[in-house]
């Protein structure tokens, strides 16, 4: 699913619920999550990597990697 974007796309709704329910068995999920998602992206990570981005329902935003929710 990641390579399916392009860097700096949102990620459309029904991917949004998958990785929704995959965030939330994430090692750090309660503060990956915070007060909320709003949306998701594939943005840029270490050495030029890319991942996925959370958006929070107040405009926070924070990485996380897939791989750490399963």
């Amino acid at each position: 699913m990641l390579y399916k974007y392009d860097l700096g796309d949102y990620v459309d709704e029904k991917d949004s619920i998958v990785l929704s329910e995959l965030l939330r068995r994430h090692p750090e999920a309660e503060r990956k999550i915070g007060p909320g998602i709003e949306s998701f992206r594939v943005k840029s990570a270490d050495n030029g990597t890319r991942c996925f981005w959370v958006t929070r329902v107040d405009g926070s935003e924070e990485r996380f990697s897939a791989r750490s929710c399963l």
